[in-house]
């Protein structure tokens, strides 16, 4: 390995990993309510629609924030826009520590999700943009590792803090501690990016090619600037950047796979789990200190699972890898649902909820984000991913807000609750199954051209679909 090289590989190393500590917050904030939800709903004695409200809360803000984030990371730079994220994030957690009341909890909590929301989107499309292609799947993948790591250290931190104190303690101070952690690393986030390059494809879009070059050269040598700023400047020639374009013409299709694909992604039930974990295992007769002890599992799977996609998304591909994973998670939801049913609880539950976790983690969960983020053309790739966030965030609010109630239910229950997502993962295997291209070592102005060639006459349609299908 050469100097250059060697250089070229920290450089991008650097930058990407510095990102996913956005990723990392954003796991940081879904997992945080897993461990506080109970005992906030003790101190706030909250019904069980207010307890959904609660784990729901965040996500209202990232409706906003992912729908806002595309248009403001296309106009003022991804780099800002991450240091805004940085900063509601660290402005959350301390203000999520201190309410006295529900309405200043749920405030706290809308702020952390305008964080969580646009971090979903720029996180993504910034690492997208920096990486080549031949190692982007693995670099892209770093986004979800960030997410898992903040899910695992968090559900852990829970579990210590739990710990700390006796069940009074956790009620009126323990939930607290476990929200306001979450300053610490976003104050680190804050300090790093400032050591952090914007992205040199929105450089070169806003009429600065020569600080683009000097970016590019960082990635991967001169003879890698010349051949991205020239296959940026064929695409952008080729560019309107409207926001209507992603809803006519070639753009047309990518946007609808995309979306579906985040809503499968959403209500396959992840982030019930994510979310209610301890409940759930709760609700099954484990104690409470058992309960967080299977949640911290629930964590370690999903972290470990994570490097199966790292290591296989630029080898085997996205589509197999999605394949694979949604039919597992069928599986695994379903027997979770059967378990219930039969009134099965201990190392059974939490093995059929570890497979899912893992199929999750291998699949569904990191390239969702990663092919959302490669699939659209670089003037608008800020505003399509704000479609895509806002798919995934409206799903998940629905599912964070009905959970509770479908699961204390007497007429549905968690068995037929965990039933109906287990469908879902059937559904989102046959719709990979029949729509989803391979985007495997082709660069983001390759994919580009992709879509555009499948816009043909009814004679040559065939072939353009072979040729999105390889």
């Amino acid at each position: 390995m050469t100097t250059t090289t060697s250089t070229s590989i920290r450089f991008v190393l650097f930058a990407t990993g510095v990102t996913a500590i956005g990723g990392f917050l954003f796991g940081y904030d879904t997992a945080v309510i897993n461990g506080a939800n109970s005992y906030l709903k003790a101190y706030l004695h909250l019904s069980p629609a207010q307890e959904g409200m609660a784990g729901a809360s965040a996500i209202l803000g990232c409706i906003p924030g992912a729908m806002c984030a595309g248009f403001l990371s296309d106009r003022f730079g991804r780099k800002r826009m991450l240091f805004l994220c940085a900063l509601l994030f660290a402005v959350s957690g301390l203000l999520s520590a201190i309410p006295r009341a529900f309405e200043q909890f749920l405030i706290a909590r809308f702020i952390s999700g305008l964080g969580i929301g646009a971090s979903s989107i720029i996180c993504p499309v910034y690492i997208a943009e920096i990486s080549p292609e031949k190692s982007r799947g693995r670099l892209g993948s770093l986004f979800q590792l960030g997410i898992v790591s903040g899910i695992f250290i968090t559900l852990f931190i829970n579990k210590l803090i739990q710990g700390l104190g006796d069940e009074a303690w956790n009620i009126a101070w323990g939930w607290r501690w476990m929200l306001g952690m979450e300053v610490v690393p976003a104050l680190i986030f804050i300090g790093l990016l400032l050591e952090v390059p914007e992205s040199p494809r929105w450089l070169a879009q806003k009429g600065r090619p020569d600080e683009a070059r000097e970016t590019l050269e960082k990635v991967g040598g001169p003879e890698h600037a010349t051949r991205e700023l020239s296959g940026i400047r064929e695409a952008m020639s080729h560019e309107e950047g409207r926001f209507s374009e992603l809803f006519t013409g070639a753009f047309f299709k990518p946007l609808g796979i995309a979306v579906a694909l985040m809503a499968f992604s959403q209500f396959c039930g992840i982030n019930a789990i994510m979310y209610y974990s301890t409940k759930i295992f709760g609700a099954s007769g484990a104690g409470q200190n058992a309960a967080f002890t299977s949640s911290v599992w629930v964590g370690l799977i999903n972290f470990a699972f994570t490097f199966v996609a790292i290591g296989l998304v630029d080898k085997v591909g996205r589509r197999p890898l999605l394949l694979i994973g949604t039919a597992v998670q069928a599986i695994a939801l379903g027997l979770v649902g059967w378990m219930f049913r039969t009134h099965q609880n201990g190392v059974g539950l939490l093995v059929c909820v570890v497979l899912f976790i893992a199929a999750f983690a291998m699949a569904m969960g990191p390239i969702g984000w990663l092919f959302c983020s490669e699939i659209f053309p670089n003037k608008v790739r800020g505003r399509a991913m704000s479609v895509a966030a806002f798919t995934v965030w409206v799903s998940c609010y629905v599912v964070a807000q009905t959970f509770p109630i479908l699961n204390d239910s007497p007429s549905i229950g968690p068995a037929l609750t965990f039933w109906c997502y287990a469908a879902v993962s059937m559904l989102s295997f046959l719709f990979v199954l029949a729509l989803i291209p391979e985007t495997k070592g082709r660069s983001l102005e390759d994919i580009e051209k992709m879509w555009s060639r499948s816009v043909v006459p009814a004679a040559d349609r065939k072939s353009s679909h072979e040729e999105l299908l390889r």
